[in-house]
């Protein structure tokens, strides 16, 4: 047994099961061991930041680290912005990271980088194999850490002579820090706050944000009067009829901080004081009224859940909240295709317990509103804003989850990203629905350039945010990546296919020309 096969037969029994992968010269031992370790499912991609994006979304709904294999400093440079959302969400991954042999290094072969350097900047966990003999052991240590509490980026990098040379037996897997119970000191201290309050809020995030979450933050909400609040992009929400409804937080610093005036304590769930995006001119960074009390019921790696319950029972709150969001299926559009109209469709055919991946941008607004009453789903956001996630996250969902319908609704901008994954949905045959909304421009930027007080801009600064010349064609894009695809100008035309794609299995796009 070489050190690549013990890595995998130990991954394999700390219950690590899929792995997304672009595999080179530096890997194939690894590459080579998959056909003698049974129990894990490789999945390749055509470009790292697929690997990562999908390892993403696969581990957001899993509830567990997916494994992604690169290549050297470059393979995780190309991966390094999806990994920056996963780490923004909290998401459990384990990268194995394949390097030159140890002795080879000191040759600055073309490939040759600070690897070490660049794992440390996006990992929670990092280190480097040094003997094909501690393979395994570092391997278990690797999977504790992605899957500890909240969730986190462990990066293991594997030497190829480390690979390659003789190893022990596998290692048994050790155990992942579960979230840490809440403080009784945070949940007293909250309830003091909040009976004294006039008028409070609850910023949830992570598991907070899940059904036995909400359900306990709708029984503080009934108790209290207290807002429900989560930021404007959520790792994973449920939303839809049945579930406990929450407000997000607007996108724009000074619509945070008009949403939040009057507040006068602002509870953090598992969640960080709102702040705005990016700095702009004579406007405030920190969003949170000046003169709100902030108390942290529960931090990120604490269980936000038995939080909430705890702080409910100290509440006296009803036993179950009474405030659902009612199903509301509004009836099919017709006419010109926007994003109301469009979200008017996703909303009346949405599935139960589909899948909604967001990457739709600008026009994302109205499908989210229209979406608040349909069926039960979960939902998924760009937390770290890093664009081009959307695609290759709905791929990493569907792995997941293959008896759950996916719609991932797409900017054309970011879309171009990694229009790569469609491949890797075609070659696997994943549930996935994608929506591209095709405006030909890079819209949120063109608001960007007036309010950060660049001006209006002329032709040059014009060009450098629009799409339109020369056209891209995605129902093209798709099909030549083997996935069935559409184009619809009217509503009309959009409510048909998206009927038909709702109820055909595989992959499909809908480029949506708004």
């Amino acid at each position: 047994m070489n050190g690549a096969e013990s890595l995998l037969r130990t991954l394999v029994a700390a219950g690590i099961d899929t792995c997304f992968g672009n595999p080179g010269t530096s890997e194939m031992h690894f590459v080579a061991a998959l056909d003698r370790v049974p129990g894990l499912r490789a999945i390749l991609c055509l470009d790292e930041s697929v690997v990562a994006g999908a390892a993403d979304g696969y581990g957001r709904m899993a509830g567990k680290s997916a494994a992604t294999l690169l290549h050297l400093a470059p393979g995780l440079g190309n991966a390094w912005s999806n990994l920056h959302n996963a780490r923004r969400a909290d998401t459990p991954i384990l990268n194995i990271i394949g390097d030159h042999a140890r002795h080879h290094l000191q040759y600055d072969a073309p490939l040759t980088a600070d690897l070490p350097a660049l794992a440390r900047t996006i990992s929670h966990w990092s280190h480097t194999v040094t003997s094909s003999c501690n393979a395994a052991s570092d391997a278990a240590r690797a999977a504790a850490a992605a899957g500890s509490a909240p969730g986190q980026i462990a990066t293991l990098i594997l030497p190829a002579d480390c690979a390659w040379n003789e190893a022990a037996a596998p290692s048994p897997p050790l155990p992942p820090a579960p979230a840490a119970p809440p403080s009784n000191a945070a949940i007293d201290t909250a309830a003091q706050l909040l009976r004294a309050a006039k008028s409070p809020a609850l910023l949830l995030r992570g598991a907070a944000l899940l059904e036995p979450g909400l359900d306990a933050a709708g029984r503080i909400a009934e108790a209290t009067g207290a807002k429900l609040l989560c930021d404007t992009f959520v790792p994973r929400l449920a939303r839809g009829a049945g579930c406990v409804p929450v407000e997000r937080l607007p996108y724009f610093a000074e619509q945070i901080t008009d949403f939040l005036a009057g507040t006068d304590l602002l509870i953090l769930v598992a969640a960080n004081p709102p702040v705005a995006f990016f700095a702009y001119p004579g406007k405030p960074s920190d969003c949170t009224p000046h003169d709100a009390r902030i108390h942290t019921l529960a931090h990120p790696h604490e269980n936000a859940p038995a939080a909430l319950d705890a702080l409910a029972d100290a509440l006296h709150a009803p036993k179950s909240p009474q405030r659902r969001a009612p199903l509301q299926k509004p009836a099919l559009p017709s006419g010109p295709l926007n994003q109301a109209t469009a979200g008017m469709a996703i909303a009346a055919l949405l599935p139960d317990q589909a899948i909604l991946i967001d990457e739709a941008a600008t026009n994302g607004l109205a499908p989210y509103a229209f979406t608040a009453n349909a069926a039960p789903h979960d939902y998924l956001g760009l937390t770290g804003g890093s664009i081009g996630w959307g695609l290759s996250a709905a791929t990493g969902a569907a792995v997941a989850c293959p008896d759950r319908k996916i719609l991932c609704l797409h900017g054309d901008g970011g879309a171009m990203y990694a229009p790569a994954a469609l491949w890797t949905q075609a070659r696997e045959n994943l549930d996935i629905v994608n929506i591209i909304f095709a405006n030909r421009s890079y819209a949120i930027l063109n608001l960007e350039l007036a309010r950060v007080g660049a001006g209006v801009g002329g032709s040059h600064a014009r060009a450098m945010l629009d799409i339109a010349n020369p056209t891209l064609s995605f129902t093209d894009i798709a099909r030549g990546m083997g996935v069935h695809a559409t184009r619809a100008e009217t509503a009309d035309a959009f409510s048909q296919q998206l009927a038909h794609a709702m109820q055909t299995p595989g992959p499909h796009l809908i480029e949506a020309a708004v």
